[in-house]
């Protein structure tokens, strides 16, 4: 399960298939170093996107 304190990085080396899902919501940014670094509350407040959003899709994505 995915929750908002997780690193961008760790969420994309578990699951490089939930990229499409952080592009789509508007993080163009995903290659950026520093990117690797943010939790995905921090990502979300920095692009505008509300966080609980971004996790339904991410978890629902989970089997």
């Amino acid at each position: 399960m995915i929750d908002k304190d997780m690193l961008i990085g760790e969420i994309l080396e578990k699951h490089p298939e939930y990229a499409e899902i952080l592009l789509e919501a508007g993080m163009h940014c995903l290659g950026c170093p520093a990117s690797a670094g943010e939790t995905l509350e921090e990502a979300c407040m920095v692009h505008g996107i509300d966080v609980l959003d971004i996790l339904e899709k991410l978890n629902g994505k989970e089997e």
